[in-house]
């Protein structure tokens, strides 16, 4: 950065440049959350320990699946549903009350398969960026209970058990799976939990007819585990309030039934524990991922060998809330977990090495109330099984210490870890002898305590250090969000090398420090031995504010206080009020309904009386604002209703049927409009057929008689041709109104066959409010056309940005310009009114599970209102004759604010709801600029004029 190039200077720069710079620096910078706030839990070069001793020979864990705590432990959990019984697992109630311990397994976010798997099995929480690296496939190699067991023999689902046989001791994780197309939606998923209990059936059975398994399986620390998939698929398919998920719920405990007696039949002893719990739970809507509670809360009952059994509940209020009053076991005590406690319970019970990660705490260190394990065994095994708990957790901050100091420059270290000399080889050596002492004189409760606070003290010692760069990267980031703004302005006030006041003295020393900035940090990222993403953030910061402070802020400053300081106060005050109120708008979704009144109604009232004239535009900006707000305030739990989905493409239909009304105004009765009105006929064709295949497909869906071969070909061959169609030059016209026409009828059959309710009149609504946008800001601008600077410009070739005026109002424009970015994605998605994440209208076209083509049709339905803002916002440019992205340039400079707000607001602890939708909102919000600015792209494409040479923008 020693000197800058000429290609730098604003005046020459290439809009193109500026955009790609923008998307690569904001999907890095994507990453620096996970960096800031999450760092992978996993290190090498750690010991192992164990108890010692087992009290069960063998563990059963059986995980139901997205199973909801309250719908397995409620009383009448199924009021909707005919005749539903009072008890729907009569069998695991009867554990509860009888013989074992029952509570809450709390989840963390994201509350998916994977993780939630890893946290009960290997004891850990996975780093939360691993969710950008797939579920599938380990990010990360992690210890686990089943890799510390003589063997495990795992039935159940493709997605879950190869995980946990890599990176295990070849030969010790066996596992048996259906195939991913047994995976059908459309079908009844219990088959998927009957086949894992056929296949545990069929290996009892083979052992008695082979020696070797057979002596395999009566080796002690054998653990079992059983993956019963098919209440996560009911749930996704019929939601889980519905018949189906009670009936699965019913099926899955007479599984453990089955099990238990399959189990004993084989062994013929006592000697097994059992653990039943699932990974995450599930929405209203039948859906999971975020931190609802309804996703966190999971069941866990512990019974069998070691397990102690009910206690009864002393005080109400001690372990009991409003949440557990409709179970009717307000008699006994509920002992709820973290999930990763569980894995940390499992190595109690058979005696087996804790895995390393681990970070769950055994429930019994906790000497105040009773955990799971039997104390009939000894309070002297539970007493040390406490202090290896302290051990394994104490000895994950030891290697991590020791990292971080061999690679921090002026290292601080954790001084509640390191209170005495000894401390400093060996932290928290101190309380680890005293803890010696208490055991070594039996005083079993003490060294419990001890035990738990040494444990609790280790985990704050293990996240102060996986937050430890969270102050340098928070700057960073800070350093060039801001940076960025101030970047990107120098290209919507445009100062040039000959105008600009600034020396090239002062520009080549302004280069020198900048260049000094980055060597030297990236020397000490070097030393430190820091990630590889560092040396990559602090490079955008320098850069951005290298160019800024050579060629904008001088310049800048003199150009402010030379047009009223005042001014561009009450401007700046109007873009933070407005983007921080669409901050609140995602967690209160009325504001987005208050910011279309206010568009719709007041807005107009600071208009010139002579705009009042088209009053039959301002009428129509008002009710169609007015109709827009209401789609916010709906329920976001939406049924699948086949008369909205219809009146949605009756809407489209007569929406077509005005815009073809206002293309002959525009084009005549000539033989264009007739060629229009073919093409039309057939876009309208689309729309009808996608709704009688739709109406067809849900009826049967219903029926539960799975997907017609010939609905689903239809469904394809519909829903492609339309949306391909407008692409085409089949009977094409440049006149702008047909282009915009053209597209929204074409992703018309989407907004059918991908709707589960209103989200057809939603997109219709929110098309024709885009399109009504710009007459009224075309109105406005050529009412005040003489006291712009844009007048000269010949509208049908506006040249480059080179000839761009910043005009204050262009402000307000980029301000509603991402607010309807952020009302294109939330108008049907589950943050606003519409939910367009329910997998119901997916099954019409994919049956069999395929993550990644649901993944893909969900985001086109996305897609859809984008492009439809992308072509509304191309068409805003011309309308009032501005060069392309000259508007986009404005928002590009001003929506950061938003992001940085959520970055900030990214939170590690606290309820997982908070956490969950902390990480979800800065991610969106950092995408959604992505969106903005590939929408404009393609709206400026889409729009282009055929018979004129694409000029180079710039």
């Amino acid at each position: 950065m020693a000197s800058t190039p000429a290609s730098s200077d604003p005046s020459r720069f290439n809009i193109s440049k500026l955009l790609i710079l923008g998307l690569l620096f904001h999907i890095i910078f994507i990453g620096s959350v996970f960096d800031c706030y999450f760092t992978s839990p996993v290190v090498n070069g750690m010991k192992r320990f164990n108890v010692g001793s087992a009290p069960a020979k063998r563990l059963v864990l059986i995980v139901g699946d997205g199973l909801r705590a309250d719908l397995l432990y409620n009383l009448n959990p199924f009021p909707t549903v005919p005749n539903s019984p009072r008890i729907v697992a009569p069998y695991l109630r009867s554990i509860i009350e009888e013989r074992g311990a029952f509570g809450i397994s709390h989840t963390r976010v994201p509350t998916e398969s994977r993780p939630g798997h890893v946290a009960i099995i290997g004891g850990m929480y996975e780093d939360v960026s691993a969710v950008t690296k797939g579920w599938k496939v380990n990010p990360v190699d992690f210890d686990s209970v089943f890799n510390q067991s003589s063997s495990t023999y795992s039935f159940g689902s493709p997605d879950i058990l190869p995980m946990f046989a890599k990176g295990a001791t070849p030969g010790r994780v066996k596992e048996w799976s259906y195939h991913e197309d047994d995976e059908d939606f459309t079908k009844d998923a219990t088959a998927l939990d009957l086949w894992v209990l056929d296949n545990l059936e069929q290996l009892f059975l083979n052992a008695t007819l082979d020696p070797t398994l057979n002596s395999e399986l009566r080796q002690d620390r054998v653990v079992i585990f059983l993956h019963l998939l098919g209440l996560d698929t009911t749930g996704h398919s019929y939601r889980p309030h519905s018949k189906e998920y009670m009936l699965n719920i019913q099926v899955v405990d007479d599984v453990v039934r089955r099990t238990e007696k399959l189990v004993s039949d084989f062994y013929q002893d006592q000697e097994t524990s059992f653990v039943f719990t699932a990974d995450h739970g599930m929405s209203e809507i039948g859906n999971h991922g975020d931190g609802h509670p309804d996703n966190t809360r999971t069941p866990l009952i512990a019974w069998g060998k070691g397990v102690r059994g009910p206690l009864p509940e002393v005080a109400r209020s001690s372990s009991h809330d409003s949440y557990s009053e409709p179970w009717g076991l307000g008699h006994l005590l509920r002992r709820d977990v973290e999930q990763a406690d569980i894995a940390s319970l499992m190595a109690a019970l058979i005696g087996i090495d804790w895995p390393v990660n681990s970070v769950g705490v055994l429930p019994d260190a906790d000497p105040s109330r009773p955990g799971y394990l039997d104390s009939n065994a000894g309070e002297e095994t539970i007493a040390k099984a406490a202090f290896v708990n302290a051990k394994v957790i104490l000895e994950q901050y030891r290697v991590k210490h020791e990292l971080k100091k061999q690679h921090t420059l002026l290292y601080k270290r954790f001084n509640p870890l390191h209170l005495s000399e000894s401390d400093d080889e060996t932290p928290g050596n101190s309380s680890l002898q005293t803890i010696e002492n208490h055991l070594a004189n039996g005083i079993w409760g003490q060294a419990k305590q001890e035990s738990l606070n040494l444990i609790h003290t280790g985990l704050s010692g293990l996240h102060y250090l996986q937050t430890y760069d969270r102050f340098l990267i928070r700057t960073i980031v800070t350093l060039a969000y801001t940076g960025w703004a101030a970047f990107a302005s120098m290209y919507i006030f445009r100062p040039s090398e000959d105008t600009s006041r600034t020396s090239k003295v002062y520009r080549s020393a302004v280069s020198g420090v900048s260049g000094l900035v980055l060597v030297a940090s990236w020397i000490v990222f070097g030393l430190q031995k820091s990630p590889w993403s560092f040396y990559v953030y602090i490079a955008f910061p320098v850069y951005f504010w290298q160019q800024f402070l050579s060629h904008g802020a001088p310049d800048l400053l003199l150009k402010f206080a030379s047009q009223g300081t005042v001014r561009w106060v009450l401007w700046a005050c109007f873009v933070i009020a407005s983007t921080q109120a669409m901050v609140i708008g995602y967690t209160h979704r009325s504001v987005w309904s208050a910011g279309f009144v206010a568009m719709g109604l007041f807005w107009p009232l600071t208009w010139r009386p002579s705009l009042w004239d088209a009053w039959k535009l301002t009428l129509s900006w008002a009710i169609l604002c007015l109709a827009n707000a209401v789609f916010p305030l709906l329920c976001v739990n939406k049924t699948e209703s086949v008369i909205a989905i219809l009146v949605g493409g009756v809407a489209m239909i007569l929406l077509g049927f005005l815009g073809l009304t206002s293309v002959r105004t525009a084009l005549g009765e000539g033989e264009r409009f007739r060629r229009l009105t073919g093409v039309f006929a057939a876009q309208v064709s689309f729309i009808l057929l996608s709704m009688v295949i739709t109406a067809s497909s849900v009826g049967h869906l219903r029926a539960k008689n799975g997907l017609p071969l010939l609905n689903q070909v239809a469904g394809w061959v519909v829903l492609g041709i339309a949306s391909l169609f407008p692409f085409t030059r089949l009977g094409s016209d440049p006149h702008p109104r047909s282009k915009i026409l053209r597209y929204f009828l074409g992703f018309g059959p989407a907004f059918v066959i991908l709707s589960i309710s209103v989200e057809g009149l939603f997109y219709s609504a929110f098309s024709a409010c885009l399109v009504t946008w710009v007459g009224v800001e075309e109105h406005i601008r050529t009412a005040h056309e003489a006291t712009l600077h844009q007048k000269q410009l010949d509208p049908l070739k506006r040249g480059s940005l080179k000839n761009y005026h910043f005009n204050p109002v262009d402000t307000r424009i980029a301000v509603m310009f991402l607010f309807f970015v952020q009302i294109a994605f939330f108008g049907t998605g589950n943050v606003a009114s519409i939910s367009s994440f329910y997998l119901a209208p997916v099954y019409r076209l994919i049956p069999i599970f395929n993550p990644f083509f649901m993944a893909s049709l969900l985001l086109f339905k996305i897609l859809a209102p984008y492009i439809m803002l992308g072509i509304a916002f191309s068409q805003l440019n011309k309308a009032l004759r501005l060069p392309p992205f000259s508007l986009l340039l404005v928002a590009l400079a001003i929506v950061d604010g938003m992001t940085l707000t959520f970055f900030f607001k990214v939170q590690d602890t606290g309820s997982w709801l908070e956490i969950g939708q902390s990480i979800t909102f800065f991610c969106i919000a950092s995408l959604l600029l992505l969106w903005a600015a590939a929408v404009s792209a393609a709206g400026e494409l889409l729009m282009a004029e055929p018979s004129a040479p694409r000029s180079k923008a710039e």
